[in-house]
């Protein structure tokens, strides 16, 4: 897994297209928080979904379904990335892809 950099936004904006990677074929893990997110760019002819892991679990046992969310071919989404998705062991979350082709990803925290 890749540990994806933060960028953060100023006040004044900030271009984001040219602070894209490639995303990793063995998934990435990257910061949680208030006003952080998730930039996924899907230039492939397909769609390709974002698992996001959720750690949770609830009364003890029952696991909190993972977040998917399916970028369609062409177009770029954002993702937040809230504190349900920051796993306590390493302090960030994890997030995998169906597919890579094609697909550069950021991470981003509004200042």
């Amino acid at each position: 897994m890749a540990a994806l950099a933060t960028n953060v936004v100023p006040l004044a904006g900030l271009q984001f297209d040219d602070k894209l990677g490639a995303a990793a074929g063995g998934g990435d893990t990257a910061q949680t928080g208030d006003g952080v997110f998730l930039v996924v760019a899907n230039g492939d002819s397909n769609p390709h979904t974002v698992t996001l892991a959720t750690p949770d679990v609830i009364d003890g046992d029952l696991a909190v379904d993972d977040r998917e969310v399916t970028v369609p071919a062409g177009e770029t989404w954002v993702v937040p990335l809230t504190n349900r998705y920051r796993n306590p062991s390493t302090g960030r979350a994890a997030i995998s892809y169906d597919g890579v082709t094609s697909v550069t990803v950021g991470v981003f925290r509004v200042a």
